[in-house]
């Protein structure tokens, strides 16, 4: 970690010794470094993707997708302990047992969504609200669902403090989708289940596209596209092996 510590007078009582540590146990990360950073992430996703063009059929990555990963400040969507690590790319915990996805997952499964400025996204485990932050950018509305309360409530106040307003945030079991905002132009599912889940076939629209890992826990998951045809026909392709945490559902 990278800390500039202040020299401590061994003889002061210890609580004080406390507290002059975190005085000047200070970051030395500037936002201006925060954005060195960025694209230095950015430059190692280009470079995976080209990695992994056998499995995507993909060499690179939207340009617009790019600019909204190089602009998102992911160290405010990670516990302020972790933000020396948030421009590594990979997981990384954010409480509740739950993780922040790796970059270059979180950029790809964005690809994958086509996404333009019109289209309204539902996603589906919100986190600590950094995917949805980087759907927003490219997005009309996005719609993002988060089945423990306390990573709902933390990711729309950290999505308010950055001023994103086109992020609407619930609580709630995003198997059964958001009936009241359908239909979708696309769908990320940002933890695995099983099985597709029926109820968000049906709120995609015709020409839309679903983006979802599925597979058993602990096994191996097969990171999924859906698309539903202009006459509902539903077709899929699977495109690279991941590990996701289980999209869990209420009793």
């Amino acid at each position: 970690m990278c800390y500039l510590y202040a020299k401590v007078n061994q003889n002061m009582p210890t609580i004080y010794r406390i507290f002059y540590l975190m005085l000047f146990a200070l970051p030395l990360y500037s936002q201006e470094q925060y954005t060195h950073l960025r694209q230095e992430m950015v430059n190692e996703i280009q470079a995976m993707v080209r990695d992994t063009s056998d499995y995507t059929d993909k060499q690179q990555l939207d340009s617009h997708v790019l600019d909204a990963v190089s602009s998102v400040p992911r160290h405010e969507f990670v516990p302020e302990h972790l933000r020396d690590y948030a421009y590594i790319n990979r997981p990384l915990p954010v409480g509740e047992d739950q993780t922040i996805s790796q970059p270059y997952i979180v950029a790809l499964m964005t690809d994958l969504a086509m996404i333009d400025k019109e289209s309204v996204v539902l996603e589906i485990g919100t986190g600590s609200g950094y995917q949805a932050a980087i759907l927003a950018e490219l997005a009309d509305h996005v719609y993002t669902i988060e089945i423990i309360d306390r990573l709902a409530v933390n990711a729309k106040k950290t999505l308010d403090r950055l001023g994103y307003q086109n992020i609407t945030v619930k609580a709630g079991d995003g198997y059964h989708g958001w009936r009241d905002a359908a239909p979708f132009d696309a769908i990320l599912v940002t933890a695995a289940p099983e099985q597709v889940p029926e109820p968000l076939i049906e709120q995609l629209k015709p020409q839309g596209r679903m983006i979802i890992p599925v597979g058993e826990q602990g096994r191996t998951q097969s990171l999924r596209v859906i698309e539903k045809s202009a006459s509902g026909k539903i077709s899929e392709r699977n495109v690279l092996s991941v590990v996701f945490v289980p999209l869990t559902r209420e009793p």
